[in-house]
Parts: structure tokens; C-alpha cells; sequence
């Protein structure tokens, strides 16, 4: 392109001069522009060279000759491998994963006591004598013996033929059980409180009755269907302060339970803190008098027609050790419903408490329980729905059981 130094000379000397002629310079510019415009376009208009387009071969060169810089540049960087990222699977099964839960269990159990303690303190100091669920941390301390499971059994006064069912089939009685307790650590006992009119004929004959068979759990609590709430509550205390067991189970007396079953079940959580098994519902909310099952406080879950937050079946659950802990410590002011399984799903649902809603604590009786058993996946509890429990428990638990339950020694046999 032809140079135009000269003509930049010319614009700048004229810069110099706008100092001294500013007025004159205003009248200059304009024809200056115009000059330099005219200048601009003679040159683009007279060069053939800045309109000619190259030739296909020449752009088909450029072309070759460009990839071929960027393969050199980037030649080095096929050398440099990103790190590949670890699958979250195998991060999960990092060694060290098992001693993580174990401190993790450890920091739960110590807080339990940490509270149980204060607890205590408190009551020295106000001068309240220590209640029955803190004397439990005394005795620990002299040294109790660990157990695996409690399985607690609830009755009533007028179970008799249901407790001789169940004395006839799924719970070893004598020397038998007394040997579950010490070889395996299972303990299975009968819940009830006393009446109204502690002494009265139903106490005396629940003292006959355990005198002959020795398998009761006796609680300070009066007996009463409104009053299962209470009685779950103070169940967890008692069973606590008399045994120090990973697992604490409820049961009503019409359900048929394979205690070995049961046991490989928990033994497989035995390392997590906060366990809350079960078979997991969420039924509706009842706000209507007279009808089963009615909710009188259904105003504190919502609107009409809502349902009730998730958690376990009344006929059987379980709770981990520091679950039962916590409930003996604060049972004061843990509030009751009048549905005892809704009131324990209350009691933890603002917990950090892994709930976990297992099938094989409430299948079906036969044919249901006995498919299974067929196949090879034995149920740990079996009942009927429709009855919460098994229907007509005290004629038909004997069937259920043949059909149904596992060996008589299988709870001796097994490895937990």
C-alpha cells in the first residue's frame, strides 16, 4: 500500500499551528477531513491487490498449513492425562468406612450417658431421689452383662390363653430359655403393668402365673388400652435399667415371631447407632368419633383428610440401644398419643434416626409366611392385617408355627 508519511507530517504541523490560529483551525479541519477521505479512498479503489481473492489451492494450503500449527501446539497435551475420577463406589468402600461407624456409635453412646448423668446431677440437687431409669448407669458402671436383644411381649391381664400360645410354640420356656439368655444374650419376656388397685385378684394371678413360669417383666404402670403409650415408655426404661442390649423389640401377644430370623435381621445393623426398624405405614388421620383407631388430637396433623407421618406397625418394632436410652431419659416430657405406634414415631421423627421399613417383620400367615418358608426366606414375624395380629391368635398360632416357624434349635444354632 502506497506510504502517506508526508501527509502525516502535514496533519501534525498543523497540530503545532492550532495553537496560535485556533480560529483558523476550525475552518482548516473540515477540508482536512475531507482531503484525507478522498486520499483514503483513491488508495483502496486504485490497489487491484486488496480486492483480489485468493485462488482455492492457495486457501486449501493456508488451510493444511494452519491444522498443521495447531497439531504442533497441541502436540504435547496428549501426553498430559486428566487423572481419572474415582467412582463413588469405591470411595464408599475406602478401608477406615467401618472404623468411621464404630466412632460414630461411640460419640452417640457417650452423649447418652453424658445425659443420663446430668440428669442425675439434677435430681441429687433438688433433692429427688435418682429415678429407676438412672440407676440403670449405676449399675452399668459395676459391670452388667451385654445382651443382643430384649424381645418384650405385650399383654394383658385377660391373655392368658394368648401367653400359653405363644409358651406352647415360638418362646422356649425353663432351662431352655434361661439358655437363650446366656449362650446367645436373647431375653423374652411377657410386658404388664399392675391395676388400678395394686393387689387386687389380676395382680395375684399374674403373680401365680409368674411364679410358675418366671418369664414376666413386671412395670410400674397401670394397666389400661388408652394407656399403651405409657406403657411403651416405660417399657424402654424398665428394659434398660434391668438389661444392656444392643436391641430392644416390642411385640403384641398375637403375632408369631422366628427369634432367630429376627436376630439375623438386627445383627446386620448391630454396628449403626439410631436404629428404628419396622414395617413402615403412614395411615390416615381420623378425626371421626366412635370409629377405631380414632386420632382425638387429629387437629395437630393438618387439615382433614391428611395422614399420619411415616412409622413403624404397632405389632412389632425395634429400637436401637441409644433410641431406648434417650426415651427412658426424657419419658417425662415425651407426649402420648392415644396410637402407641404413632407416639413413638413422635418421639423420634426429630431425631437423626435411620428408620428402616423391613417386609420380614410383618408377613402374612399362611400361605403368605409359608411360601416364603418354602423358599428359603423364613419371615421374622408373621400376622394378619386385618386383625392387627393373627386372627383367633390363641386357636390358630399353633398352625402358623408348623407351618411357618423355623426348628426349635435354630435360635441355639445360629450365629448372630
Amino acid at each position: 500500500m502506497p506510504s502517506i508519511t508526508p501527509f502525516m507530517y502535514f496533519i501534525s504541523a498543523l497540530v503545532e499551528t492550532r495553537q496560535n490560529f485556533g480560529a483558523v483551525w476550525k475552518n482548516i479541519q473540515g477540508n482536512i477531513a475531507k482531503t484525507y477521505t478522498v486520499i483514503y479512498f483513491n488508495i483502496i479503489f486504485s490497489d487491484p491487490n486488496i480486492w483480489e481473492m485468493p485462488e482455492p489451492d492457495e486457501l486449501i494450503r493456508r488451510s493444511e498449513t494452519m491444522i498443521d500449527e495447531i497439531k504442533l501446539l497441541s502436540g504435547s497435551c496428549d501426553s498430559i492425562k486428566r487423572p481419572e475420577k474415582q467412582p463413588r463406589k469405591e470411595i464408599i468402600q475406602l478401608p477406615g468406612t467401618q472404623d468411621v461407624q464404630d466412632l460414630d456409635k461411640t460419640i452417640s453412646h457417650l452423649e447418652m450417658k453424658l445425659a443420663a448423668a446430668r440428669s442425675a446431677q439434677e435430681s441429687l440437687l433438688n433433692g429427688a431421689p435418682l429415678s429407676e431409669d438412672l440407676n440403670f448407669k449405676v449399675a452399668e458402671s459395676r459391670g452388667r452383662s451385654k445382651y443382643f436383644m430384649v424381645i418384650g411381649i405385650n399383654t394383658a391381664f385377660s391373655s392368658r390363653k394368648r401367653r400359653d400360645s405363644i409358651r406352647n410354640t415360638w418362646m422356649p420356656r425353663g432351662e431352655k430359655r434361661k439358655k437363650l439368655e446366656e449362650e446367645k444374650g436373647i431375653i423374652v419376656r411377657f410386658v404388664i403393668g399392675h391395676s388400678a388397685i395394686s393387689g387386687g385378684i389380676v395382680d395375684r394371678a399374674i403373680e401365680a402365673e409368674d411364679k410358675k413360669h418366671s418369664d414376666f417383666m413386671k412395670l410400674d404402670h397401670v394397666e389400661g388400652y388408652l394407656e399403651l403409650s405409657g406403657k411403651t415408655k416405660t417399657y424402654f426404661a424398665t428394659a434398660l435399667s434391668q438389661w444392656d442390649a444392643d436391641f430392644y423389640i416390642k411385640v403384641d401377644d398375637d403375632v408369631h415371631v422366628n427369634i432367630a430370623s429376627l436376630g439375623h435381621v438386627l445383627s446386620k445393623l448391630i454396628m449403626k447407632p439410631r436404629i428404628y426398624i419396622g414395617c413402615m405405614k403412614s395411615g390416615p388421620v381420623l378425626a371421626k368419633k366412635g370409629v377405631r383407631y380414632h386420632e382425638p388430637e387429629y387437629w395437630k396433623f393438618g387439615d382433614s383428610g391428611n395422614k399420619y407421618f411415616r412409622h413403624a406397625t404397632g405389632q412389632l418394632y425395634a429400637i436401637s440401644k441409644d433410641l431406648a436410652t434417650y426415651i427412658s431419659i426424657n419419658q417425662h416430657v415425651l407426649h402420648k398419643y392415644i396410637n402407641e405406634d404413632v407416639s413413638l414415631g413422635s418421639w423420634l421423627i426429630g431425631l437423626d434416626v435411620e428408620h428402616i421399613d423391613d417386609k420380614r417383620l410383618c408377613c402374612g400367615t399362611p400361605p403368605d409366611c409359608e411360601w416364603k418358608t418354602q423358599a428359603g426366606n423364613i419371615c421374622a414375624a408373621s400376622f394378619d392385617w386385618a386383625c392387627s395380629g393373627i386372627c383367633n391368635s390363641v386357636d390358630r398360632m399353633k398352625e402358623v408355627h408348623q407351618r411357618c416357624g423355623e426348628s426349635e434349635n435354630a435360635p441355639f444354632e445360629a450365629v448372630f
